[in-house]
């Protein structure tokens, strides 16, 4: 019997991934606002989201290493991110472990293995701050979870299988992102296939967009925004997994036998 496993999603690359009681909480950001991006879909995250024993950061880009959001997670919780956070979230952080792919840290009977992202490793374009993109594998119990973080595809994932449950980013927050280093829906049942994942949750998208953009050009907005979610339903269906779309602030939990 495998421990209980619940997954909730939060919007953008927000969840809290429970397994037997321990929460994982992802890439949190847990504000309204985002520099000049505001939350479209859903409510501000409540305040149970910030509960977390461990926090695994997937790469340092404001979106995903948010500084006022890191502020309101218990300073108990141990953060699991790439080199450089420790820079970005000031130098006593010493609750933070930096790693780089092929590093495990263990913790409240978890296993956590970062693995390779193909992903802009800086903090922003003219940052000095730079660390490696990461995803997470975190097992426990026979039970194996593919956090992808943000990241292309790369033959490469599928030495991160077979897994259990995939999540997997699917869009991104605008028109503008750079299509060499994000996953489209149909590239994210891709990878899906190749980590072997029988459950899939998508991530990464129809949360945020840039202020007022989305009623000057609306085709733009309902493609990359709108329509990700039922473009990888049909294509994770077409490849013999599961997904499971979810609604922000809404929880799925799978068969632990």
């Amino acid at each position: 019997m495998r421990a209980p496993v619940s997954l909730t999603w939060w919007g953008h690359a927000t969840t809290t991934i429970e397994i037997d009681d321990v929460r994982v909480l992802t890439d949190p950001v847990l504000t309204r606002r985002l520099g000049h991006l505001s939350r479209i879909r859903g409510t501000k995250p409540a305040t149970r989201a910030r509960a977390a024993d461990i926090v695994a950061v997937s790469h340092l880009h404001g979106d995903h290493l948010h500084v006022p959001s890191m502020k309101l997670v218990p300073q108990t919780a141990q953060v699991v991110g790439p080199r450089g956070s420790q820079a970005v979230l000031g130098g006593a952080e010493s609750r933070v472990r930096e790693v780089v792919p092929g590093d495990v840290v263990e913790r409240d009977g978890l296993t956590i293995r970062a693995v390779p992202a193909d992903h802009d490793p800086r903090r922003h374009s003219r940052s000095r701050i730079s660390g490696p993109a990461l995803g997470f594998i975190i097992e426990r119990d026979g039970c194996r979870i593919w956090f992808a973080g943000d990241t292309a595809l790369f033959e490469g994932m599928a030495e991160f299988g077979p897994v259990d449950l995939a999540v997997v980013p699917i869009g991104g927050w605008g028109p503008t992102l750079e299509p060499d280093k994000h996953m489209d829906p149909e590239h994210a049942a891709q990878a899906v296939r190749l980590v072997g994942a029988r459950y899939a949750v998508p991530m990464h998208y129809g949360t945020f967009w840039p202020t007022g953009l989305r009623h000057v050009h609306r085709p733009s907005f309902r493609r990359l925004f709108i329509e990700p979610a039922e473009r990888f339903r049909t294509a994770v269906e077409a490849i013999g997994a599961e997904p499971r779309v979810l609604q922000v602030g809404e929880t799925t939990r799978w068969p632990t036998t």
